[in-house]
């Protein structure tokens, strides 16, 4: 059990990746209080935790009702995932954030990126989907079963400390090396995004 739950924690922590989303979060969040910061990044993972975990237990018989293919997830979340990297790279979300200041304080909903892109596709994303469905589909008995969704929540915690702790690591670096920073994550998001897109259409034709 100890090596099931060694392997599928490092799929998991492959897959999901959490120190590349907590820079991508800190990104995203700039210039947001530090309360509407945490409560989003808790949030995210709660999120994706659900979603995660419905797709394990549920997902192929989900995706089988509704006539969807994983890659056609896929392909979606990608072409999703590169408008926000293009907002991020021309920084068109600063402008909106100055316009939205006063918004963000009187509602946590005026720029909740919680749900979009950090818990979809940034975590539960067609990677991690597909892994959970795999992992769960190979577990023989419900203790494997078990031990697959006690790696999983262990990822999703270390995903948590990670995006807790990205504000304040990108606040000492300064707000000039934070924008050159969030450009750059900006075009490595777009990247990542039409690797989602190649993805999906390659296993579609293949």
């Amino acid at each position: 059990m100890i090596e099931l739950f060694v392997s599928t924690f490092v799929t998991f922590f492959v897959v999901i990746d959490p120190p590349g989303c907590a820079p991508i979060f800190a990104g995203l969040t700039s210039g947001t209080s530090a309360a509407h910061r945490r409560g989003m990044a808790i949030r995210a993972v709660l999120y994706a935790s659900g979603i995660l975990l419905v797709f394990a237990l549920f997902g192929e018989n989900f995706l089988r009702a509704l006539g969807v293919s994983l890659d056609a997830f896929r392909i979606a979340g990608g072409i999703m995932l590169f408008l926000i990297a293009l907002d991020m790279v021309f920084e068109k979300r600063t402008e909106r954030r100055e316009e939205r200041a006063a918004k963000v304080k009187e509602t946590a909903e005026a720029e909740d990126i919680s749900v979009f892109p950090m818990a979809i596709p940034m975590i539960a994303g067609p990677g991690s989907i597909a892994s959970a469905m795999l992992l769960i589909g190979k577990s023989e008995g419900w203790v494997e079963g078990a031990v697959v969704l006690a790696a999983l929540g262990s990822i999703l915690l270390l995903t948590l400390v990670a995006l807790l702790a990205s504000g304040p690591m990108m606040r000492l670096l300064g707000h000039k090396l934070e924008a050159m920073i969030t450009r750059l994550l900006g075009v490595i998001l777009a990247a990542l995004a039409a690797q989602f897109v190649i993805d999906g259409i390659r296993e579609s034709f293949a």
